[in-house]
């Protein structure tokens, strides 16, 4: 695989053709990826919302954007192999998720698959593990309350998350956290974005591609400029 500057690096733009990223020369690069369609979708939301970030990027670093599938076998592979053939700085994966109606920053994931569909393979795995020898759960190692404020400010709706799901994007997420740990220096983590408006019915949690899109960015960029984090509750009672 050989990733276009400033392009997807994994044949096609994340909603958009390749090469869309306008993104300075040099240094360690962002890498950004969003996941295809499923469930009876025509589009995902993290496609529509990375292709935002990708339009208007314009650094600090260079930025390369790719899709993965929504496979429990073939996403957490193909988000190796760019992490292996990209040499980030920083990766955020980004995922669809229905019913939920702001962009979520998730803090942990879980060794733990349990598929309410099928994936894009047909394979619906129940009560199993993520990986075999993993731990129980691998933590963002985002600075995820700062990046929760900066989205934020944006104007978009943010919120601090401690579920990823137990479907594909918990599965990419747990397994970027383990590639992470042995990549020092390279920091990752997973984000939520809500459904488009057009993809749900008149009155259920919905967010527009370029509110979710100006959100991205902020977490991005700080992510790469901020060594720690808030402290500062985002916490729940329940």
């Amino acid at each position: 695989m050989s990733p276009g500057a400033g392009g997807d690096a994994a044949g096609g733009g994340a909603g958009g053709p390749a090469g869309v990223a306008r993104a300075p020369a040099g240094g360690a690069p962002v890498l950004l990826t969003a996941f295809e369609p499923f469930d009876g979708q025509a589009v995902n939301a993290s496609a529509a919302a990375v292709a935002v970030v990708a339009r208007d990027w314009d650094g600090p670093v260079p930025l390369r954007t790719a899709t993965l599938p929504v496979s429990f076998a073939r996403g957490p592979a193909a988000l190796a192999r760019l992490v292996e053939a990209v040499v980030p700085v920083l990766v955020v994966c980004v995922g669809e998720a229905g019913g939920r109606s702001a962009v979520g920053l998730e803090r942990v994931a879980v060794n733990l698959v349990d598929a309410r569909i099928p994936d894009a393979d047909g394979v619906q795995p129940v009560d199993g593990p993520a990986d075999p020898d993993g731990p129980a759960a691998r933590f963002s190692s985002l600075p995820v309350k700062a990046c929760v404020a900066a989205a934020r400010d944006t104007g978009a709706p943010a919120e601090l998350s401690l579920t990823a799901g137990t479907y594909v994007c918990n599965a990419v997420a747990y397994a970027l956290a383990g590639l992470l740990e042995v990549r020092p220096g390279v920091r990752g983590g997973f984000v939520h974005v809500p459904r488009l408006p057009q993809q749900v019915a008149a009155g259920e949690p919905a967010l527009d591609a370029e509110v979710a899109g100006r959100a991205l960015a902020a977490v991005l960029r700080t992510a790469l400029a901020r060594a720690g984090d808030d402290l500062r509750s985002e916490g729940t009672l329940a």
